[in-house]
């Protein structure tokens, strides 16, 4: 079977924030962080592969505040190309060891939150002193596990599907420099 197409996702979708909005939420969203964190050097966890493109930005900006930070990543799914979740898989775990140490994740968009909360409960579990989340997008719904949430949130996006900036349509336009949305 073959993916849908990127280019037909586009034509039935509307743009729900453009690039130069998102850029303004990250770099609000770093000056939190930086105030935050400000004398430490936390852990800072990308979430792969979603969150490759908002963590690498929201990296930059906190450290035009003068706030250092360790990165490393890790790569947890429960989708591996689906469009639901099925059981938490690890593709790959942090190396750098946690125990005693401020961590802050850093992943493309809190949904539901079962990846997010199994990846900040291990965390703990290892030994993190302190766990945050920074999401670039939060989705607008009541249907979030309980025990999670966002520290640093973005922007909201609406309870559709949506994909760009770091967020995929079945694997596809994770580059797009905007997050769209399909229309109902």
């Amino acid at each position: 079977m073959t993916a849908p197409r990127l280019a037909d996702a586009l034509a039935n979708a509307e743009v729900v924030f453009d690039r130069a909005a998102l850029e303004q939420a990250i770099t609000r969203m770093a000056a939190d962080v930086a105030r935050d964190f400000a004398g430490s050097v936390p852990v800072y966890l990308t979430v792969m592969h979603g969150g490759l493109p908002f963590a690498a930005q929201l990296a930059m900006a906190v450290g035009a505040h003068g706030v250092d930070l360790e990165f490393d990543y890790l790569h947890a799914t429960r989708y591996r190309g689906a469009t639901s979740g099925g059981e938490l898989v690890w593709k790959h775990r942090p190396a750098t060891p946690l125990r005693g140490r401020r961590v802050l994740l850093a992943d493309d968009i809190l949904d539901e939150g079962h990846t997010l909360l199994a990846v900040r409960d291990w965390c703990l579990a290892e030994g993190a002193s302190e766990v945050r989340i920074a999401a670039l997008a939060v989705k607008q719904h009541d249907r979030c596990v309980a025990g999670i949430c966002a520290d640093y949130v973005g922007v909201e996006v609406p309870d559709r599907y949506v994909f760009g900036y770091g967020m995929d349509f079945h694997e596809q336009g994770r580059n797009l420099p905007a997050i769209y949305a399909l229309k109902d």
